[in-house]
C-alpha cells in the first residue's frame, strides 16, 4: 500500500515537473538568467535583514511602521513640541550644580594668572555635592584618596605629562612602565609565556579591541559576516563594538540567577560566529558567568572565548586568597583566549587604563592595525589611539607598586565583605528582592510590590547616587572601598528601608516618579530611535553652555 503511494507521488512529479520545463522553454533564457540573479539576490538581501539583529521580527516590523509614522509632517511637529520641555529639563539638570552661570567659550587674550586659574578650578570642582568618601556614590570612584597617594601621583604625573608611548624612542622610560603594567596584570591572570597585551584608557577600548580582533581573525578564515555571541548582560560595548566593527552581535538569555544559559549559548553557535563571551561579573547583577563552561564551548567548537572582567578585574584574582573562592575564570579555562581588565576601576589607578590581554601573540597581532605605504612612513599602532598618554602608564604603574599584593587583597577581603552584609540587609527589606547572585562586589535588587524607580528617586534626594538598570526594572549598588565600612552599609540598609516604605505607601506605588516616567516611556516606544532622539539631547547638554537662572 505504502509502495503504491510512493509511485503516485512520483508519477505525479513527473508530471509537474514536465510541465514546468513546458512553461520555461517559452522565455528567453536571458530573462531566465536575470531572474535567478535578481531571485537570489533579493533572498539573500531579505535573509541578511533578518539576521543582523536578534530582535523578534514583529517588534522590528512595528519599530518599522513607527517610524514611518513619526516622518509625517503633522507627526514630526507634534513630537517635537512634546520633546521641548524635557529637553529643557534635561539642559537644567546637567547644569544645576553650575552656580554662577558663567562659561568660557573662548581662549583669553591675556593670560590668566595661576591664582586666578587654581581659584577657578577649585570652584568648578565644588559644584559636586555627591559624599563620595562616605559611600553615597555607587561606583564611579573606586579608592579613597588618600594625601599620600595622590602626592606620589602628583609627582609622578608631573614627571610624564608630555611623554607618549607611540615614540618609545624618544620616550623609552614610559615604554617600560606600560610593559610592566600589562605583565602585571597578565600574570594576576596566570597567562602563559606567550601571553601578550596592550593598555588602553578603558574597559570599553578593551572590549572593542578584543572584537576587532576576532573580526580580523574571522575575515583571515574566511568569515565574510562575523558574530559575537554574548549574554544579554553582557556589557552594551560589545554592542558598540558591533556596530563600530561591522559585525552582527547576537544575545543570549540568562538564567534566574543572571548567569548566561548554556544551552542557548550552545544553539546560537553557527558558521559565522567569531567569539563567545563571558562576563566576570556582569555589570548589571554582579553575577559571574560559568566561565568553565563557556570555555568548553569555546574548544568543542573552535571559537575563542572572551572574558569580560573589566568590572572585577581588580578583585576576583585576589578572592580565593581573602577567603572567597571563584571557578577558575582567567587563563586557566584553555578556551579563554582573552580577558579585559580595568585598572582605574578596583586596581585603584587615576581614570584612563585598562588592559586587553590574549592568550597569545598571534591572536593579539590581530589587534594591530599598520598601513606600510603611508606618505608620512609605516604607520602602526596596538590600539585604536594613536599617541597615548604616557602619563596614564605612569601612574598606572606607580599604583600598582605602591600598593602592593597584599593590599589588594585586604580591600577585596573588605569590600566583598560589605556587598555581603548589603545583600544580606536588602533581603530583608520588604518588597525588595535581590536580582541575580552577588558574586563579587554589585548588588542588585528590585520590586514586586513598588516601582523601583521612585526608590532610586528619593534616594537620590537623600544624598546617594545609584545605579538604574532596566529589562528588568532594578537598582544596583556597585560597592567600592568607600563602602568598606559596616556603618556605611548600615546606613546605607536603613535609608533603603525607610525610602521603601514611603514607596509603598503611596497611592500609585511610585508609578508616577521621573525616572518611572521616563523609563516606562522608553520601553513603551517600538521605535527606538526617539529615546536616542533623548540621549542625544542629555549629550549636547553636556557640552553646551549653561543656561541662564530662572
Amino acid at each position: 500500500m505504502l509502495s503504491e503511494g510512493v509511485k503516485i507521488v512520483k508519477e505525479h512529479a513527473v508530471v509537474v515537473h514536465e510541465s514546468v520545463t513546458n512553461q520555461l522553454k517559452k522565455v528567453d533564457p536571458v530573462l531566465l538568467v536575470i531572474g535567478t540573479i535578481a531571485g537570489t539576490l533579493v533572498y539573500l538581501k531579505t535573509v541578511h535583514l533578518y539576521t543582523r539583529s536578534d530582535q523578534p521580527l514583529h517588534k522590528r516590523l512595528m519599530a518599522w511602521g513607527f517610524q514611518k509614522f513619526r516622518r509625517l509632517p503633522a507627526v514630526k511637529r507634534k513630537i517635537e513640541k512634546e520633546l521641548e520641555k524635557p529637553k529643557l529639563e534635561i539642559l537644567e539638570s546637567i547644569h544645576k550644580d553650575d552656580v554662577d552661570r558663567q562659561f568660557i567659550a573662548a581662549i583669553p587674550e591675556e593670560s590668566m594668572s595661576q591664582e586666578d586659574l587654581l581659584q577657578l578650578a577649585e570652584k568648578y570642582d565644588n559644584y559636586g555635592k555627591f559624599d563620595v568618601a562616605n559611600g553615597k556614590v555607587s561606583g564611579t570612584v573606586y579608592t579613597d584618596r588618600t594625601e599620600n597617594h595622590m602626592d606620589l601621583m602628583e609627582k609622578i604625573y608631573r614627571r610624564y605629562a608630555y611623554s607618549n608611548p607611540l615614540h618609545p624612542d624618544v620616550f623609552p622610560g614610559v615604554r617600560k612602565m606600560e610593559a610592566e603594567v600589562i605583565k602585571m596584570v597578565i600574570s594576576l591572570y596566570h597567562g602563559p609565556s606567550e601571553s601578550s597585551g596592550s593598555m588602553t584608557t578603558g574597559g570599553t577600548e578593551s572590549i572593542i579591541m578584543a572584537c576587532f580582533a576576532y573580526r580580523n581573525r574571522a575575515h583571515s578564515l574566511g568569515i565574510s559576516d562575523p558574530v559575537i555571541v554574548c549574554p544579554v548582560t553582557a556589557h552594551a560595548a560589545f554592542d558598540k563594538a558591533a556596530h563600530l566593527c561591522g559585525m552582527r552581535i547576537r544575545h543570549v538569555s540568562v538564567d534566574k540567577d543572571n548567569r548566561v544559559n548554556l544551552r542557548e549559548l550552545e544553539r546560537s553557535i553557527d558558521g559565522n560566529t567569531c567569539m563567545l563571551v563571558g562576563s566576570a561579573p556582569n555589570f548589571p547583577s554582579g553575577t559571574v558567568d560559568p566561565i568553565p563552561e563557556i570555555s568548553k564551548l569555546g574548544l568543542k567548537y573552535n571559537i575563542p572565548v572572551h572574558v569580560d572582567a573589566c568590572l572585577g578585574g581588580f578583585l576576583i584574582p585576589f578572592m580565593k586568597e581573602a577567603g572567597f573562592p571563584l571557578p577558575v575564570f582567567d587563563f586557566g579555562n584553555p578556551g579563554v583566549m582573552s580577558i579585559s581588565c580595568d585598572t582605574h576601576k578596583y586596581g585603584c589607578t587615576p581614570k584612563g587604563s585598562s588592559i586587553v590581554m590574549y592568550r597569545n601573540h598571534e591572536l593579539h597581532h590581530y589587534q594591530y592595525f599598520s598601513i606600510p605605504e603611508w606618505t608620512g612612513g609605516i604607520y602602526a599602532t596596538p590600539t585604536i589611539c594613536g599617541s597615548r598618554a604616557g602619563a596614564n602608564a605612569a601612574v598606572a604603574w606607580a599604583t600598582l607598586l605602591s600598593f602592593g599584593r597584599q593590599e589588594y587583597v585586604m580591600r577585596c577581603r573588605r569590600i566583598v565583605e560589605s556587598a555581603k552584609r548589603l545583600a544580606d540587609g536588602i533581603s530583608k527589606i520588604p518588597g525588595l528582592q535581590l536580582m541575580g547572585i552577588p558574586d563579587v562586589s554589585v548588588v542588585a535588587f528590585h520590586s514586586t510590590s513598588f516601582n523601583i524607580y521612585a526608590v532610586g528617586d528619593r534616594m537620590t534626594k537623600k544624598g546617594y547616587s545609584l545605579n538604574a538598570l532596566q529589562n528588568p526594572d532594578a537598582i544596583h549598588v556597585c560597592l567600592t572601598y568607600n563602602h568598606a565600612k559596616n556603618d556605611i552599609i548600615d546606613g546605607l540598609v536603613a535609608d533603603l528601608r525607610s525610602v521603601c516604605q514611603e514607596v509603598e505607601s503611596l497611592p500609585d506605588k511610585g508609578n508616577k516618579s521621573s525616572t518611572a516616567a521616563l523609563y516606562g516611556l522608553a520601553a513603551g516606544i517600538p521605535d527606538k530611535t526617539l529615546v536616542d532622539e533623548m540621549t542625544a539631547a542629555y549629550m549636547d547638554a553636556c557640552y553646551a553652555a549653561p543656561p541662564p537662572h530662572h
